[in-house]
Formats: C-alpha cells, sequence, structure tokens
C-alpha cells in the first residue's frame, strides 16, 4: 500500500508502475481457465465442422481446453449476441461467418447487437468454396442441363438454405437473378437438415459451403454441378467453376473468422491471433481444411477488420437487389 503522505505524483507514478509490471504478468497468464468458442449454428454445418477441427488444435497451443458451444439461431444473431454482451476477458469467443457479422446488419430491421462496433476481430481462419449440388433424382448432370430444365419448369424446383437470410439463400436468389430462374426458397433450421431433405429428394439444390455439402457428394448421395468461384477447389478440382460451366459473373466465397467481445485486451487478442496462426501451420490441420473444401488463412486483426468492413457494403447491396428483408 502507497504510504498515505507521499506526494500525490509521487503515489501515482508508483501507482501507475505497479499496474505496468501486472498487466504483461496477467496478459501472459491467459489463458488459465477454459475458454469457450461459440458456434452461432446448428451442428453439422461448415461453421460447426470447421469450428470443432480448430477448437481441437487450439488446446495444446493454448494450454487450456478450447469448449465448442452452438448456439444457434436468427441466422446466427443469437450466438453473436452472446458474444457481444459476454465479458471483454477472451474466455468467450465467436467462430464468425458471414451470416451473423457481414450480411444481417442489411438483412434485419432490428439487430440485437452491432457487428462493426460491438465485437472485435482476431483473425480470419480461411476461405472456403461455395458448392452447388442438386438431389441425384434430378435429371442434370451439368450446370447447363440444370439451367436448361429448370426455365422449362418454371417454379417447379425449390432450394434449400441454413434458414432465411442466410448466405445460402441469397446464393440462390443471385442464381435466379442472373440465370432467370423461378425457384421456391426453403429454409431449415441448419445446413445439416437441408442436406438431409436434399439427399432424400425434399427439395432440388442448394448452394452452400463446401465442407458441409463435398462429403455427401463423395458419398455419391447428391450430384455436384459447379463452384461459384474464380478457380476450381483443390479438394474437388474435377468440379468446373461457373464460369467454366457457362454461367459467368457467379462468384461467392464463404469464410470463417474469429471474434471477440469490443474490449477485449489487445495483448489477449493478439494472443489469440497467434494460436490460431501456429494452429494453422500445422500440416495435419492444414490437409484437413483442404480436404473439406476450405483454405487456411490466419490474416491479422487489421486485416479481418478491412475485410468485415467491405463485405458487408458487398453484401448489402447483394440483399438489396434481391429484395431480401427479415423483420
Amino acid at each position: 500500500m502507497l504510504h498515505k503522505h507521499l506526494p500525490k505524483w509521487i503515489a501515482a507514478t508508483a501507482a501507475a508502475l505497479a499496474f505496468s509490471a501486472v498487466a504483461p504478468q496477467a496478459a501472459a497468464a491467459y489463458p488459465d481457465k477454459p475458454v469457450r468458442l461459440i458456434i452461432p449454428f446448428a451442428p453439422g454445418g461448415s461453421t460447426d465442422i470447421l469450428g470443432r477441427l480448430l477448437a481441437e488444435a487450439l488446446h495444446p497451443i493454448l494450454g487450456q481446453p478450447v469448449i465448442v458451444e452452438n448456439r444457434p439461431g436468427a441466422g446466427g444473431n443469437i450466438g453473436g449476441d452472446f458474444v457481444a454482451r459476454s465479458a471483454p476477458d477472451g474466455y468467450t469467443l465467436l467462430l464468425a461467418a458471414a451470416g451473423p457479422t457481414v450480411i444481417n446488419p442489411s438483412l434485419y430491421a432490428n439487430m440485437p447487437f452491432n457487428p462493426a462496433k460491438d465485437l472485435t476481430a482476431i483473425t480470419c481462419i480461411e476461405k472456403e468454396h461455395n458448392l452447388m449440388v442438386v438431389t441425384k433424382s434430378l435429371p442434370a448432370t451439368t450446370l447447363q442441363e440444370f439451367l436448361q430444365y429448370a426455365r422449362a419448369n418454371p417454379g417447379k424446383l425449390s432450394f434449400g438454405s441454413p434458414g432465411n437470410g442466410s448466405p445460402a439463400q441469397l446464393a440462390g436468389e443471385l442464381l435466379k437473378q442472373k440465370a432467370g430462374l423461378q425457384a421456391e426458397h426453403v429454409p431449415y433450421k441448419g445446413t445439416g437438415p437441408a442436406v438431409t431433405d436434399l439427399v432424400a429428394g425434399h427439395i432440388d439444390f442448394m448452394i452452400d459451403n463446401m465442407p458441409a455439402l463435398l462429403p455427401q457428394v463423395k458419398a455419391g448421395t447428391i450430384r455436384a454441378l459447379a463452384v461459384p468461384s474464380d478457380q476450381r477447389a483443390s479438394a474437388a478440382p474435377n468440379i468446373p467453376t461457373f464460369e467454366e460451366a457457362g454461367q459467368p459473373g457467379f462468384v461467392v466465397m464463404a469464410w470463417k473468422g474469429l471474434m471477440a467481445p469490443v474490449g477485449t485486451p489487445p495483448a489477449v487478442v493478439d494472443r489469440l491471433h497467434a494460436a490460431v496462426v501456429k494452429a494453422l501451420q500445422d500440416p495435419q490441420l492444414r490437409t484437413r481444411f483442404q480436404e473439406l473444401g476450405a483454405e487456411p488463412l490466419g490474416s491479422s486483426p487489421a486485416e479481418f477488420a478491412k475485410q468485415i468492413a467491405d463485405e458487408t457494403v458487398w453484401w448489402g447491396k447483394l440483399v438489396q437487389s434481391t429484395g431480401t428483408k427479415i423483420q
């Protein structure tokens, strides 16, 4: 305790020195208990699959368990809001995707949180290809055959997504817009249930993240037609891009990132960024990601923050052009 008779400036200086000595020790001690990784979607989708792989890889690096917790609902808003309202101490993190961070602000009339103001960017973990797939009973083995069939049967086809306003729905709406198609959107509570119905033939097609769809393609339960990317996916080199398949100008990529509540100490953000970068350098994890159609990144917090700002504008224009809205 500082002596009460010390001059105020000496006392203030001593207190500041004491704090500066403790702060690095506190940062160095992080984490000293398990970390929660919030997945804002239901189990079985791309975010869940990749999030669990990352959590497992981070455990030995951080020296603490990384516990995955699914909090789905409202297009990822429930999980995103939970993290935004959590203590900014690095122990509650968001496995972020485009939906709750860059799309929903334009989509929802009443957002429970502001991603740009309430969350701190740590790193973009990976970028991934999307994939267009169809049910096996559909008489189309190429994108052009699908487009011809869809135009010959206006309004008869349906496409699934993990929910209203999801990137998968917007990708489907964009395809309808660019290719002049009519098809009914069927929202599900997650990618997993949508894929189940696609396999069963209850819906006709989907455009969603490759990690959730490619295993079913490889198993032969659904058929892949094209990737909406500027180049083929290394995980599925035989599947053409949309441009190669005759539908140019259709590029919709996906990504996953790590975010924390705003106010999280910079030293903790740096620790988490370094941990993710180290995890992504592991050949086994990189191979697993790439097999699923995800390309490991590990961008800096500043780079990821700029990406979020840029994509908020891009997706906002797409939401407006398709007329998609959620009250």
